[in-house]
Parts: C-alpha cells; structure tokens; sequence
C-alpha cells in the first residue's frame, strides 16, 4: 500500500520535476524551484508540502529560507531510476492524447 500512495505523490509533473532538480542538486530552496520551473511561488509551495506530508522531501531553516532535500537515499535512488527508465521509453503518443 505505501508503494501506491508514493506513486500517487509523486505522479504530478511539478512535484516530479522538484524531485528531479533536487536529486541533481541534493538542497534547494522555494525560489530555485519557482526561476527553473517557471511557476507561482504559492503552487511550488503547495506542491513542497504535499511531498514533505508524504515523507519524501525534508526541510530545514537556512536563516529565513527553508531548504529542501529528499528524505533519503532510497528515494533519490528512485527519482533516478525513474528519470533513466523514462529515457528508455519509446513516445507513444506525441499528440499527448495518452497522459
């Protein structure tokens, strides 16, 4: 069952791009996410909270900013596997009619 709620916490594209951007650089803070991924701060936000309750990202306080990594190796290891086995995927459906 937890295997299932971590693929449904990290199944959105924003929260898997801030898992992607923090498995390459290890710590990031809110602003990092919001310059490369071109979102609102509230929704980086938003989705940092959803995967720090799911117990995949951590936070600690670096003066006024909190900077955030991936709660353990394991699930860096995934990240990357993920991002590799993705790579590996033929696209079979350009028109996006399939996602």
């Amino acid at each position: 069952m937890k295997g299932i709620i971590l693929l449904k916490c990290i199944c959105d594209e924003t929260r898997f791009e801030i898992l992607e951007m923090l498995q390459k650089n290890k710590e990031l803070c809110v602003n990092d996410f919001v310059e490369k991924i071109k979102k609102d701060q509230p929704l980086i936000s938003h989705h940092l909270k959803t995967l720090k309750n799911c117990g995949i990202v951590k936070s600690r306080d670096e003066g006024k900013k909190a900077i955030y990594s991936i709660s353990n190796d394991q699930l860096s290891e995934i990240v990357s596997n993920i991002t590799k086995a993705s790579k590996k995927i033929p696209v079979l459906c350009n028109d996006g009619s399939c996602c």
